[in-house]
């Protein structure tokens, strides 16, 4: 699988590399046809000059030619002038007159062309360069073609060729050099960057020093320590949440632990239904202590997507859940009402997840709530949303109490009910999950205790 994984400064490198390298055979093939070019115009006319003074010499298109005339003509045995120059006279048919070699017409000349005619050949193996020129003689057309090897040509198309091909290519290798080595440099600050999050212990979640990266890479460790703020506060909550956990989870069964060797030591029986009934007590207190633990772990950010929410009729389930509470609010002569919405209110949620959040609000409120007194559930539509309330006429929450009792395991002092001090915050993870807006307020005319929930994105349902 690492095999797989790119280099950056490799990909760098190999980018920069065949870049350099194309630019540097553009550079050559331009070099080369502009190195012929200017090569052959200072030999053209000097070859032009000779085939001028050769026509001289045989005075054509005067109408006195002296075909037999040989003019003295370089036959490449001179070390300074190693090329061999020959020379042919030919009529307009391209009959030869006169001449010391056999060079051919050339087959882009056409009679009646002015000026000279350059083109190029092949004699004995070796390249040739030739001038045409044409005379008229007393209506009479006569044709000169001088030709010449080409080494010196090519001697000097090689030297002026040598003279940039070498030097682009010494400067290539330069640039390639100063690219890996800025690159290096550059990347420095990624590497010291790796090295401090490899040496790192696995639980230091701090900050990532950007002081030194480039600009480039900041919102790359902006996002990651981020990412790692956020890690800091899911883990300092797990580790609150297990110490709190395991410390509510001690008392019960170190009561039942007790409890039970004290029925197994006694022989009376009230002692022991005693014992039992307290083992019965510790182990309902344990079983609700658990059950909400994982409500609560549920419900926590990570614990579920959203994914499984749908359409949900919150008359429908609000309904229902009072229903079920009506046999307990009885027992201690509470009265527990609905109040609905006219119209269905639908909202995106969770059904388990919102019934055991409402659970929890009429069973906090039924607990706390004294014998005579009211209980109301309700939903209401707006504009701004669905909302979802449960208003009792108990003791209510003292102002400095009201943010608080939304933390886990926390239980206000004095009120006299048994309790794991979980049922507000997992009503408060479901909101959050829900992202509704919670609120605490005094109930009617300041007594007692009004919990709301505010659901975005209502949609009122007119079928029903």
């Amino acid at each position: 699988m690492d095999n797989n994984i790119r280099s950056l400064r490799s990909y760098l490198m190999q980018r920069l590399l065949i870049s350099l390298y194309l630019l540097w055979i553009i550079s050559t093939v331009v070099g080369y046809f502009a190195t012929i070019n200017y090569a052959n115009q200072p030999y053209d006319l000097v070859l032009l000059q000779r085939a001028n003074e050769v026509a001289a010499e045989l005075k054509l298109g005067s109408g006195h030619e002296r075909l037999d005339i040989v003019p003295a003509l370089p036959d490449g045995s001179d070390v300074g002038m190693p090329d061999r120059v020959v020379y042919t006279v030919t009529d307009s048919e391209g009959r030869k007159l006169a001449g010391n070699g056999n060079t051919l017409r050339p087959l882009s000349y056409r009679r009646g062309r002015d000026g000279p005619l350059f083109s190029n050949g092949e004699r004995e193996g070796q390249k040739t360069r030739m001038v045409s020129l044409t005379f008229n003689s007393n209506g009479r057309i006569l044709q000169l073609h001088v030709s010449e090897t080409t080494q010196q040509r090519q001697a000097l198309i090689r030297g002026i060729l040598a003279n940039i091909v070498i030097p682009q290519l010494l400067l290539t290798l330069i640039a390639l050099a100063v690219v890996w080595y800025g690159l290096k440099q550059g990347l420095r600050p990624l590497e010291r960057l790796r090295r401090d999050v490899l040496n790192r212990r696995r639980d230091d979640l701090s900050q990532l020093d950007k002081s030194k990266a480039p600009a480039e890479v900041r919102p790359l460790i902006d996002a990651v320590n981020d990412l790692l703020e956020r890690l800091k506060q899911v883990m300092a909550a797990q580790q609150r949440f297990v110490a709190d956990a395991a410390h509510q989870l001690r008392t019960p069964f170190a009561g039942l632990k007790t409890q039970s060797e004290l029925a197994l030591r006694t022989d009376d029986t009230a002692r022991k239904q005693h014992a039992l009934q307290h083992i019965l007590t510790s182990t309902q207190h344990g079983i609700r202590l658990v059950n909400q633990l994982l409500s609560l772990a549920r419900n926590e950010p990570g614990g579920q997507s959203i994914d499984s929410f749908k359409p949900l009729n919150l008359n429908q389930l609000a309904q229902e859940c009072t229903v079920n509470w009506v046999p307990i609010a009885l027992e201690k002569n509470i009265d527990l009402g609905y109040d609905g919405a006219p119209d269905a209110a639908v909202v995106q949620g969770d059904a388990a997840s919102l019934t055991e959040m409402l659970n929890n609000l009429i069973d906090n409120a039924i607990r706390y709530t004294p014998t005579g007194g009211h209980i109301t559930v309700c939903v209401k539509v707006s504009l701004h949303g669905a909302e979802l309330c449960v208003e009792d006429n108990g003791p209510g929450i003292d102002p400095q109490h009201r943010e608080r009792v939304f933390e886990r395991f926390y239980r206000i002092l004095g009120s006299g009910q048994s309790g794991s001090g979980l049922g507000l915050s997992i009503v408060a993870e479901v909101a959050k999950r829900h992202n509704a807006e919670l609120t605490l307020d005094a109930g009617h005319d300041g007594i007692g205790t009004r919990i709301s929930l505010r659901f975005p994105n209502c949609q009122p349902d007119y079928s029903t």
